[in-house]
């Protein structure tokens, strides 16, 4: 049950900021119209995230739930290069790598 709920907690949260990102380049924040379908969707997936990491906390010890929950930041960084084609320097690149890296050694 952790690991689905953290996958659910990942997912949504990276549905949720991609969906934010995508949608406030391509109209600005000086245009923002909260009927918006992407922004509704993405608050939406935010909630989806809160409520699944409450429950993640519930089953898992939050010395676990925080830093594995920061899984997100490595999906969004790829999805950040493929979706948004954002440039992805060589720094933000290790960064990504060493959070990766401390995942790995917490779930083990």
């Amino acid at each position: 049950m952790t690991w689905l709920l953290l996958s659910i907690v990942i997912a949504a949260t990276v549905a949720s900021d991609l969906l934010q990102s995508y949608e406030m380049k391509r109209i600005g924040a000086a245009r923002v119209n909260l009927l918006n379908t992407k922004l509704i969707l993405s608050i939406a997936c935010l909630a989806v995230s809160f409520f699944s990491f409450m429950a993640l906390v519930q089953v898992a010890p939050l010395s676990f739930a925080v830093p594995a929950s920061a899984g997100s930041f490595i999906v969004e960084t790829i999805l950040a290069k493929l979706i948004l084609k954002e440039r992805i320097g060589l720094r933000r690149g290790a960064g990504s790598l060493v959070v990766l890296a401390g995942i790995v050694l917490l779930a083990r």
